[in-house]
């Protein structure tokens, strides 16, 4: 206990040597120091302990936020500053702490919404407050939207150096659209480039949100942070609820563990849920009984009971074996009350809008590779799965993600925690066929798209309402980016006199292919984007395949607009040539499109020099062997074929 006591004082010690310590001991910030120095003898609370301390706190003094801002302003650094602060965890201890997977430390990125509990001392009160951090990237907006579902209110963070960026804007609308109370937060305030004044006007002229209610912090110094919660206090409001009334809990989020089966992330409406009581679910009607109940504080901590305002974890017993069964958005209630509950409006299905063909290296790698495939899927439904062959790979799959950068955290994963070794083809998106009697057909794998001169067929392709957030002085150039793309110019604005708010509609398969890239070159990293899907429109497009010796390749085909054929024709067939092995017979690679050869490059065959033992021979001599040789060249490319090596598909298809 004493050696305990010591490791404690010494962390409070190193906390005040920190630039957000001694700052707090003048003036109005004293109060908070105090409370804050309270709240870091927390974490030596036994469970018990905590839940006495929790159970005391009133509905009224319950806050549930989240932390939302465009990628890379600094939500997970905030969120570190506000556990340090709360007591929740130590100071100085492992950074971006709620960021779990390896991917998000490596990439610096959130990917899954993560979640924890904080008691927080104020005014001499105690009050339960519930954090959420959010992913930044428009690709997982899904897990955003999830997360204002148990939320009252947000803290809309902005880069003081870059100000109001593309995902700043959606996510403003989407937990406008929610009713979520906003507090804006300018993050980087320390930086030698910041700009508060201006990310201040920003925030007025584009969300008309009062620049003296939000709070300047620096979460990597720690400067002003201490500001946050107290205005969480005072301007986000409690939730509402009723712990006597019957239970009525929303699934908010869920994850697979291998010994308790799948885990639920609830946020509780009415009524309260402990350990034994029988739950049923509305959407499904299947009946569960509870195993444990707790909340995240920050890693998972057993509980006797969640109450109504609260969010927290629980798992059954036997436990739900299928994560499929899981369904967010469904409502649970207990056995005996689902006659009096109406279910909560849920959430929609993510729908994949990017698809990939993934193939193991090695066939004999088939089986390792389904496993780990498999064990990801279980805590990341938005991925779709079907399985799939190729003449040229082998078998393989076909998935579906929300957006590229989805896919390429995927890949990570598999290669970093599975060690798997994986091809994967080019990003394509889904394409519609509509028939004159109007049946709607959709296909994710080009190789199935059917020919674009079938009578009556209307070809579809996805498109997407881009926001384009940069500098004016690039704007000529994106401009004409966005034009070269296909894009629908459909508004311009100035929020500032040197920021342009830029709107297109741009067809999705261009988005991901390598667009954003283009974008970041163009404008030196300055412009950001953000997307939504919008809707089918038809459009002149075929299929793209490559033909080896006049066989099609089922690896390589993609469906582009027809103005685009020739030129990624003639990049295909030049990529490709280097890596087919020359044969003693002519191979012809062509580039087809439809039944049009767009592009061709030929690989010349080894000969064998027949006119060399001649030395005075009559011509009639040479002609005959050279006649000869050549019937044997027509012959051999008769019954010869091109077997083109798995290395070669492998290099071709790697960027």
């Amino acid at each position: 206990m004493h050696r305990l006591w010591t490791s404690r004082c010494s962390a409070i010690a190193r906390c005040a040597r920190r630039p957000y310590g001694p700052a707090l001991l003048c003036g109005r910030n004293r109060d908070t120091f105090h409370s804050t120095s309270i709240n870091l003898h927390q974490k030596s609370l036994s469970p018990t302990d905590l839940e006495k301390r929790i159970g005391a706190i009133p509905l009224e003094r319950f806050r549930n936020f989240c932390i939302v801002a465009h990628i890379d302003h600094g939500k997970s650094t905030l969120s570190d500053r506000l556990l340090e602060l709360t007591g929740t965890i130590q100071p100085g201890g492992k950074k971006q702490f709620l960021d779990k997977l390896e991917v998000e430390r490596e990439r610096g990125i959130t990917v899954k919404a993560q979640t924890c509990s904080m008691i927080y001392n104020y005014k001499g009160l105690d009050y339960l407050l519930h954090l959420v951090d959010t992913p930044g990237h428009v690709d997982f907006f899904q897990e955003t939207r999830r997360s204002y579902a148990s939320c009252g209110g947000a803290l809309l963070v902005v880069d003081a150096s870059q100000g109001v960026q593309a995902q700043t804007v959606a996510n403003f609308y989407l937990a406008f659209a929610e009713g979520l109370r906003l507090i804006p937060v300018i993050n980087k305030v320390d930086l030698p480039s910041a700009d508060a004044p201006r990310a201040l006007e920003q925030m007025r002229a584009s969300f008309e949100l009062d620049p003296d209610k939000a709070v300047l912090v620096s979460a990597k110094t720690g400067q002003n942070v201490e500001a946050i919660l107290p205005n969480v206090i005072e301007q986000i409001p409690a939730p509402v609820g009723d712990h006597t009334a019957p239970l009525k809990l929303l699934l908010v989020d869920s994850w697979y563990s291998n010994y308790k089966g799948v885990v639920l992330l609830v946020r509780i409406f009415n009524g309260q849920v402990r350990a034994g009581d029988q739950l049923v679910s509305l959407a499904t009607g299947l009946k569960y009984h509870v195993g444990e109940v707790g909340i995240m504080y920050p890693e998972p901590t057993p509980q006797t009971t969640l109450r109504a305002g609260q969010v927290g974890y629980l798992f059954f017993n036997p436990g739900m074996k299928r994560s499929q069964d899981a369904k967010v958005g469904d409502t649970y209630t207990t056995l005996h009350t689902q006659h009096l509950i109406t279910p909560l409006p849920g959430f929609e299905d993510p729908k994949p809008m990017v698809f990939v063909a993934a193939f193991p290296v090695d066939q004999s790698l088939y089986a390792h590779l389904e496993d780990s495939i498999s064990r990801i899927a279980l805590n990341d439904r938005s991925v779709s799965i079907s399985k799939e062959s190729s003449l040229a790979l082998g078998a393989g799959w076909r998935l579906g993600f929300l957006g590229t950068l989805h896919c390429s955290v995927f890949e990570d994963r598999l290669r970093q925690e599975h060690g798997a070794s994986i091809i994967i083809t080019p990003p394509t998106v889904p394409f519609k066929t509509i028939t004159a009697a109007g049946v709607e057909t959709t296909y994710t794998n080009p190789s199935s798209f059917p020919d674009p001169d079938v009578r009556g067929l209307t070809l579809a392709e996805p498109f997407v309402s881009a926001t384009i957030t940069l500098p004016e002085t690039y704007l000529g150039a994106v401009m004409e980016l966005c034009e070269a793309n296909r894009g629908l110019q459909t508004s311009l604005d100035f929020f500032t006199s040197t920021q342009v708010i830029l709107k297109y509609t741009l067809p999705l398969a261009h988005l991901v292919d390598d667009f954003f890239g283009a974008l970041k070159s163009l404008t030196r990293g300055y412009a950001t984007l953000d997307y939504e899907p919008s809707t089918y429109r038809p459009a002149s497009l075929v299929k793209l395949q490559l033909h080896i010796n006049h066989e099609p390749v089922d690896a390589v085909a993609r469906v582009v607009h027809t103005s685009h054929a020739a030129r990624l024709g003639r990049a295909w067939v030049a990529k490709f040539k280097p890596h087919v092995e020359r044969q003693m017979f002519e191979i012809v690679i062509q580039a087809v499109a439809g039944r049009r050869v767009v592009a061709r490059e030929t690989v010349k065959p080894f000969r064998k020099d027949v006119l060399a033992k001649l030395h005075a021979s009559d011509v009639s001599r040479r002609r005959k062997l050279l006649e000869k040789q050549k019937e044997g060249r027509k012959k051999l490319r008769a019954v010869g074929s091109v077997v083109v090596d798995q290395k070669a598909f492998q290099a071709f298809l790697s960027k």
